[in-house]
């Protein structure tokens, strides 16, 4: 079972799906195996350090294909939120970014092991970072391949609907027994609906992608349509409004996003983590949310 492609539930499936119902009272890292550490890595398979890529005047950065409004490429030219954090990373390192869309795997691990630590089997490499990486304490202490910083946003699960079939307010969870809504096939708000809230099957409509979701809203195949909220909101036309509800039972609703480099370049990783924090202190982050019309929640940091 793949649990969404591009959401925060693909860490879990490495380590099980406990952490949605209640939070662990460990210490951090107690309890968990970390992952072997790679062995006489080759260069190609490691990446540059701050130092090279200052000198050789661009840093690649790995961003997730076809994910408005996150990441796109519109008449060839890279468009999106993770493009113009990705920008400000690169400015404050006086380089040009330079964008490689990758296509997201069935996990987190994957895309990691595929795009930051070691590269596909096949014509790969590592990117110097990549963006839009699901932070959780848990899954970092065990993924020591990796290291995990610049957390700049926080994306939660909500739920648009359409203002004519909810005039009273948008659609509870516990509704989609009754009502149909369309999710992302195998992520987490599909997870979620048929296996903690008990929707009825024939109620959830299921699609490629969140955004195909939203369409199917807007074309009034369905009444409803649960995901992130930034991609519900970029897919918002003037007869549908999206909401928060409560999520119970769900402690994976929100999560926090940042950005994921190879372990042996930490100086890179502080000095990203620096820009992105600088961005978040002078309003640079939350105002590239608001100039494409999206709520910006703050990363826990």
């Amino acid at each position: 079972m793949t649990i969404g492609r591009r959401e925060a539930a693909r860490l879990l499936l490495a380590g099980g799906f406990a952490g949605l119902f209640a939070p662990r009272a460990f210490a951090r890292c107690e309890g968990i195996v970390p992952g072997q550490k790679p062995q006489n890595t080759f260069p190609q398979d490691v990446g540059q350090t701050l130092d090279d890529i200052v000198a050789r005047g661009f840093i690649e950065i790995a961003v997730y294909e076809d994910y408005r409004p996150y990441s796109w490429e519109e008449g060839g030219k890279p468009m999106g939120i993770d493009v113009e954090i990705g920008r400000i990373i690169a400015e404050s390192f006086g380089v040009e970014a330079r964008f490689r869309f990758v296509e997201a795997g069935e996990n987190l691990d994957a895309d990691l092991l595929n795009y930051v630590w070691k590269g596909a089997a096949v014509d790969g490499h590592v990117s110097n970072l990549m963006m839009r990486v699901p932070y959780n304490s848990d899954y970092a202490c065990r993924v020591e391949q990796a290291v995990f910083t610049g957390q700049y946003a926080s994306e939660t699960i909500a739920i648009a609907y359409r203002l004519a079939d909810y005039p009273d307010g948008g659609p509870k969870p516990a509704y989609f027994r009754y009502d149909t809504v369309a999710v992302e096939n195998d992520s987490i708000s599909d997870f979620y609906l048929t296996t903690l809230v008990g929707a009825a099957q024939d109620k959830v409509h299921r699609y490629a992608s969140t955004a195909k979701a939203m369409e199917a809203l807007a074309a009034g195949e369905v009444m409803a349509a649960m995901g992130p909220l930034a991609v519900l909101e970029a897919g918002l036309t003037p007869d549908l409004a999206v909401h928060r509800p409560p999520l119970p039972n769900f402690s994976l609703g929100t999560w926090t996003v940042g950005i994921a480099l190879h372990m042996s370049h930490r100086d890179l990783g502080y000095a990203a983590d620096d820009a992105i924090r600088a961005a978040l202190d002078d309003g640079r982050i939350p105002a590239i949310y608001a100039a494409q019309g999206l709520s910006y929640i703050a990363p826990e940091r």
